[in-house]
């Protein structure tokens, strides 16, 4: 059996969204391990410019019509029909709807993974349009997958409120520590909170973020918030920083990535993350592995882990008042009660038991083999 991943996109881990970082990782992690893996991306640039890795990739041409699929891509599927499955990385997109409509036309199996499109905050983002495509296409694509894959309760919710199924799994994704970089790292005098991912104000609750720091501040003015990232939403978020009074305590870095940005990670007490919506942000896994206590909202769905394994605070509410309450408390145990290190050996456990690749791609495995056999 080959897994066959499709994804919009080349699986960079670095400059590309998280779902292309999130299905780079897990090709590599099942190649390491000896499943047969491939990732197929449809792209607008068929250029093989990625570094090196350790699975094969094929690009294929996209085109204007988001229908149009393509026939190298239909030739390929059917050159290795027979011991495949194709897992489709991504929904509401009408390149995959018909794909799936071809690898059904032709036997081929395959499973979906929405990474988060199914949650009731975004399917309430264009919401009619929405509706309509679902009752067209996406209803179809679903019928015929052999497995839906959700990441989290909120997304499980979201889809039960208009899909109801008997084939939706719930699995977290995995994520490899790299123990050697975990070292002891020296911190700044001053509380540091850290943010790190799209300047999207409100999808990740920058807005909750900074009404909350601000409070917080106020108490605590040697504190400082560090966001890391960009976006066409920065000039809001510089003016909601002035109007909060806390230009002096904001540092805006921009885009960061590899080594830099993990560092500017492992300079900062705890990573923030108080989003409205999401799948489980490969951000929040990224710092918990290097040791960083996070506060969380329930729509990370990783609250849950974090509540369980003590590695930082899961938010009650999703406002600005209990964002500041996880500061107040994550400042209290850091600064006063001296728990950084138990914070950042219980972050570490939550990755090694929680996140643990192998028994999480053993579940996959095991959908895998009923889609093929089915």
């Amino acid at each position: 059996m080959e897994i066959i991943h499709l994804i919009l996109g080349k699986a960079n881990p670095e400059r590309m969204n998280g779902v292309n970082r999130v299905v780079h990782e897990m090709a590599t992690i099942q190649t390491v391990l000896g499943y047969r893996v491939q990732v197929w991306g449809i792209t607008a640039n068929t250029v093989h410019d990625y570094p090196e890795r350790v699975f094969t990739t094929r690009l294929f041409q996209s085109y204007k019509n988001p229908f149009v699929m393509g026939k190298e891509l239909q030739k390929a599927l059917l050159q290795n029909k027979g011991n495949i499955v194709v897992h489709i990385h991504g929904a509401f997109l009408p390149r995959f709807f018909s794909a799936s409509q071809f690898l059904h036309k032709n036997g081929i199996p395959f499973i979906i993974t929405p990474h988060s499109s199914y949650n009731q905050v975004m399917m309430q983002k264009n919401a009619a349009i929405k509706k309509i495509y679902f009752s067209l296409f996406e209803r179809r694509l679903l019928n015929n997958a052999s497995t839906v894959h959700l990441l989290g309760q909120t997304e499980w919710d979201g889809l039960d409120a208009i899909y109801h199924n008997k084939k939706s799994v719930m699995i977290p994704y995995g994520f490899s520590r790299q123990k050697n970089k975990n070292q002891a790292v020296s911190r700044p005098d001053i509380f540091t909170v850290a943010y790190c991912g799209r300047l999207s104000i409100y999808s990740k609750g920058l807005d909750i973020m900074l009404q909350g720091f601000a409070d917080f501040h106020a108490s605590f003015p040697a504190s400082q918030l560090v966001i890391i990232g960009d976006g066409k939403e920065k000039p809001a978020l510089l003016k909601m920083v002035a109007a909060l009074g806390i230009a002096d305590a904001v540092v805006f870095t921009g885009s960061l990535f590899g080594e830099e940005k993990l560092n500017r990670l492992k300079a900062s007490h705890v990573f923030a993350h108080p989003s409205r919506t999401d799948g489980i942000p490969a951000t929040i896994i990224e710092s918990a592995s290097i040791g960083l206590p996070c506060i969380v909202s329930k729509a990370t769905n990783t609250g849950e882990y974090i509540s369980r394994f003590d590695a930082g605070y899961t938010m009650d509410k999703l406002n600005a008042g209990c964002f500041s309450m996880g500061l107040q408390n994550m400042y209290a145990r850091i600064m006063h009660k001296n728990e950084s290190a138990l914070l950042q050996q219980n972050a570490f456990r939550m990755i090694d038991e929680a996140f643990n690749w192998e028994s999480i791609l053993a579940k996959f495995d095991s959908i895998y083999k009923m889609a093929l056999a089915s």
